[in-house]
């Protein structure tokens, strides 16, 4: 968001008189619902949404602000148009990457992710980096980037490096005749096709749609649209000045509480309406007064300010003390705060003081401000400055750290041996997965014997077995595959699909052949994608019913050799919030637990609820045991990283089960596999 206002004292005067102060309290309006939203997404759902508020006025009033402009030659146009958008956005930015930079490296141990976002920032970029990431805005990882929103700068500095040169070369800037025609064709023809690039990419990559500059210039091209209309289109002009502006606050207000999955449509509707109550808005309606009062006025001029430091705030209330209804009166204070006083102090000063006579000095200013600043932030990336503040958890129980460990079982006189059970990567196509060295217990002469298979999540449940091999004569082969597949008949389209062949068509029947009647195959996966958008809602049968398929098919090949099934059902999503152990401690910093924020236990019952239907089907036909960890890893009514001993349930950001929740887990699978 950049907030392009007209008032500016390097301008000639005669654009000065072009000055909105309705628009001003329009911004003001955007602003809130960003915040609100950022806040607490349930209370306005869409208001998000004001950032695109913010494109349109943005495109509108640069549009206004270059019409009214004389300049000798294009060098001279574009030198002045660069040093006025550098005086307007660079001060304040340094001084809020800078800030936080510093500070989240205090609550962060590992800080990367935010600080090469801030880099990027400096140079209107972020918004590439984070979809280099595939960086979904709306995931609760984002809420822990304290430059996420930085995104919508680069998007409005992207669109600065295009727009001028089009003002140029239709003629607009030198008043040429017919040039605003030229721009009103070439404005509308490139927003003609970003629009339907948007609604596209929408639907096939959503990351793309939401960051990237293509699919988001028709947005500013509205505004710009929107001034040339109402310049060249009396008559047109004249009709859209008598729709009453309450009816389009109105309309804004309620798509702002719009739910998200209509983001599209939504997102659409929003810069249509911004567009029409710009257009409607006249000096005699109550709209106008409210929205040109002195105060909402000064509210909107430091929209710019204030957009910067309120994500930062909140970014950091997470990893800190977090957001309570306590609480949110004295950060939304403080984001008022701290942006007046870079708007007074910082912003405004700067913005209107002369740099230099010469404009390159001033775009080279600028410039190396944001390169030195850049550098600093680099350093504190490095792995030789640690600035962290808080301290690592220590883990209760003892066991393997990673999931490709040796695990020595020294009571039951065995062990497993780690690297040699799993497959890592495609290379390991054709690698045997040896019994003996993969196995608690004695397998020949166990009692029952249990086959562990499936991705990254059976390694980690290699501790949960042990009360089994001792008290029961148990023995428990632990094999895996990482990235694999939870059944054969579910396509496997990642970076592992070879090495998930090869382990459903050749390692697991090869090992179910030395199993005998009654003995187990326990399949430990993570299946996760059973709760996408409403709008995938026929994928998500779709793989449903295919992973159904695929459990009746493979337990039928399994019955055949007198085999049972059972199947593990985790029940969590730990890697919701992306986060590592350490971040997800308490720490003398975050009194309240850490940023890592899980859902409901009701919101994960609900989200897993075609899963769980879908199993308690099959359990009820014999086709499986349902092995259900909910209790384990949701045990009240709000899930957490700690279970109820205050043991770190997650070995690391993606979810992966720890030693001590295996461990807790131990009693209801050996319960599941002892029984009749």
């Amino acid at each position: 968001m950049v907030s392009s206002q007209t008032r500016d004292g390097t301008q000639p005067t005669q654009t000065k008189s072009r000055y909105r102060p309705e628009i001003d309290g329009l911004r003001a309006l955007a602003v809130i619902a960003v915040i609100v939203n950022h806040i607490n997404k349930a209370a306005l759902p869409s208001g998000y949404l004001g950032v695109d508020i913010f494109f349109v006025i943005s495109g509108f009033v640069i549009t206004a602000s270059l019409a009214g402009r004389q300049s000798a030659n294009f060098i001279d146009f574009i030198s002045g148009f660069y040093a006025r958008r550098i005086k307007r956005l660079i001060p304040s930015l340094v001084l809020f990457v800078t800030v936080c930079s510093i500070l989240i490296c205090l609550f962060n141990p590992n800080p990367t992710a935010s600080l090469t976002t801030g880099i990027t920032a400096l140079f209107g970029l972020s918004n590439i980096y984070l979809y280099s990431q595939a960086v979904d805005y709306f995931a609760a990882a984002t809420e822990l980037n304290v430059f996420t929103h930085t995104w919508s700068l680069g998007i409005e500095e992207q669109f600065y490096f295009l727009f001028p040169l089009i003002i140029w070369l239709t003629g607009f800037s030198q008043g040429r005749k017919r040039s605003a025609r030229y721009l009103l064709f070439a404005i509308g023809a490139l927003s003609t096709a970003s629009l339907i690039l948007f609604i596209y990419l929408y639907q096939q990559n959503q990351p793309a749609a939401y960051f990237l500059m293509p699919s988001r210039f028709w947005e500013v091209g509205v505004g710009c649209l929107l001034f040339l209309v109402l310049q060249q289109f009396k008559n047109l002009a004249r009709v859209l000045g008598q729709v009453p502006p309450a009816i389009a606050i109105a309309g804004m207000i309620a798509v702002f509480f719009a739910p998200l999955e209509y983001a599209v449509s939504t997102t659409i509707g929003m810069v249509l309406i911004t567009a029409i109550l710009i257009a409607s808005l006249r000096a005699d309606t109550a709209v106008y007064r409210v929205l040109a009062n002195d105060r909402v006025v000064f509210a909107g001029s430091l929209s710019y300010s204030l957009y910067l430091w309120h994500w930062g705030i909140i970014s950091l209330s997470r990893w800190t003390i977090g957001l309570h209804w306590w609480s949110i009166p004295f950060q939304v204070l403080l984001m008022v705060l701290v942006a007046v006083l870079s708007h007074r102090y910082i912003e405004t000063p700067l913005r209107h003081a002369k740099w230099s006579s010469l404009r390159w000095k001033t775009i080279g200013y600028g410039l190396a401000v944001s390169v030195c600043t850049a550098a600093a932030i680099a350093i504190l990336r490095s792995p030789d400055v640690d600035l962290y503040t808080g301290r690592q958890p220590v883990l209760v129980a003892q066991g393997v750290r990673s999931l490709s460990d040796e695990y020595v079982f020294e009571a039951a006189d065995s062990r497993w041996a780690g690297l040699e059970c799993v497959l890592v990567n495609n290379d390991d196509v054709g690698k045997p997965i040896p019994v003996e060295n993969c196995t608690l217990g004695n397998f020949s002469e166990a009692k029952t014997r249990v086959l562990v298979v499936g991705n990254s999540y059976s390694a980690s449940f290699t501790q949960a077995f042990d009360q089994l091999v001792l008290a029961d004569n148990y023995a428990v082969t632990i094999t895996s595959s990482w990235g694999a597949s939870p059944v054969p008949a579910l396509p496997n389209q990642t970076i592992y699909d070879k090495a998930s062949d090869y382990y459903w068509t050749s390692v697991i029947p090869g090992l179910t052949e030395q199993l005998q009647p009654g003995d187990w195959v326990f399949a430990a996966n993570r299946f996760t994608n059973f709760a996408p958008p409403k709008s995938l809602a026929r994928g998500l049968d779709s793989q449903l019913n295919r992973l159904e398929n695929g459990l009746r098919e493979f337990s039928s090949e399994l019955a055949s050799q007198g085999l049972r099934f059972a199947f593990l059902h985790i029940g969590s999503y730990g890697k919701a919030a992306n986060c590592q152990p350490v971040i997800a401690s308490k720490q003398w910093f975050s009194p309240f637990g850490g940023p890592c924020k899980l859902p409901s236990r009701k919101e994960l019952l609900t989200r897993r609820a075609p899963l769980d239907d879908m199993l308690k089907r099959l359990e009820s036909e014999g086709v499986l045991q349902v092995v259900d960890l909910v209790d384990i890893f949701c045990p009240g009514k709000q899930c957490t990283y700690e279970a109820e001993n205050g043991q770190i349930l997650y070995r690391d950001e993606y979810g992966h089960p720890s030693v001590e929740a295996s461990r807790l887990s131990a009693p209801i699978i050996q319960n599941a596999l002892t029984s009749p």
